[in-house]
């Protein structure tokens, strides 16, 4: 499960930067929509499989309420997910 989890809240972190730094400048400068739409169910379908999994995740490791909620913060942080990695999954 943290194997999986991980994999998943690195994916959703890359794509929110995409998103970020890429395909937002593209649609708004550029006018040009589509990678917005590609990346941005991807990444959609990600955040929620991230949400999915972090409870999952903390009813296997016993994290508290405060621990859960720091996790579910960093997924809208850009590059939090990569802390949140680091912090709380690699250790595992």
């Amino acid at each position: 499960m943290i194997k999986s989890f991980r994999l998943i809240s690195i994916l959703e972190g890359i794509s929110y930067l995409l998103i970020l730094f890429v395909t937002m400048p593209l649609k708004y400068i550029f006018e040009s929509p589509g990678p917005n739409q590609i990346i941005g169910m991807a990444h959609g379908l990600l955040f929620l499989l991230y949400i999915v999994m972090a409870v999952m995740v903390k009813m296997e490791k016993n994290w508290t309420p405060k621990t859960l909620f720091i996790v579910l913060l960093c997924s809208i942080i850009p590059f939090g997910t990569f802390w949140m990695d680091k912090k709380y999954l690699r250790q595992a």
